[in-house]
């Protein structure tokens, strides 16, 4: 089973559009995958809600009385969206229980203070520092050409840690959330852009270049934005 936590401490950030986006992908290839939120805004069990049932299925965590909350039996990936502010005993507790942590963060000059410091926190960590676990950026809603773009690529030069891509800032990711969907529960003929953007990631997280970006549930956008 493979885990991975999406972390940011700052509100906003991206984590829920990057986490949810992972599962999309995860499960539209076949895999069975599990979403955790482990925010108290319960942002992802939110978007859970509303996954139409024709849909590559995406489980929550497996409640049982008087037991801690689980992934379910035959889960092969687990993606674990974090709230704002996350750090000390707990920040420890989800970096123990993954593999990978890929922390969203936009170009702004909030969000690289509150990251700067978390990065230090992070790369603190034993499972980080003995490389048990690794740990990798995503710029959320990035226009490349813009002056905060520039600020935002020399803030994490200056930072040891991988950055892996770019999302650009489109209403697809809005509209697809909108109906508890995701980039790859679209067809790749109108999300092939973005769809390259997360090649990177993927391969990143184990996904073969050539089938990164493959997956496709077949459904017409349309329907499901008018439902």
């Amino acid at each position: 089973m493979q885990s991975v936590l999406v972390a940011n401490p700052k509100g906003g950030s991206g984590k829920s559009t990057l986490a949810t986006n992972l599962a999309g992908y995860f499960a539209s290839s076949g895999r069975k995958v599990m979403l955790g939120d482990v925010d108290r805004q319960q942002s992802s069990l939110r978007w859970l809600a509303e996954r139409d049932a024709a849909l590559p299925p995406i489980v929550g965590w497996e409640i049982e009385p008087g037991a801690p909350a689980k992934p379910p039996k035959g889960t092969e990936m687990v993606i674990l969206d974090s709230g704002a502010g996350l750090h000390g005993k707990k920040l420890a507790a989800l970096v123990s229980r993954v593999e990978r942590i890929l922390v969203p963060i936009q170009p702004s000059p909030f969000d690289m203070w509150a990251s700067g410091e978390f990065f230090e926190q992070l790369l603190a960590e034993k499972a980080v520092r003995k490389n048990k676990v690794f740990m990798a950026v995503v710029g959320m809603r990035v226009d490349p050409r813009t002056r905060s773009a520039k600020e935002l690529e020399r803030f994490l030069e200056s930072h040891d840690v991988p950055v892996l891509s770019w999302l650009r800032d489109t209403q697809l990711y809005v509209q697809a959330a909108a109906n508890g969907m995701t980039l790859f529960d679209l067809p790749a003929s109108r999300t092939a852009k973005d769809r390259e953007a997360w090649k990177p990631i993927l391969h990143w997280l184990g996904e073969p270049a050539a089938t990164a970006v493959a997956a496709d549930s077949g459904k017409d956008p349309e329907c499901w934005f008018d439902k």
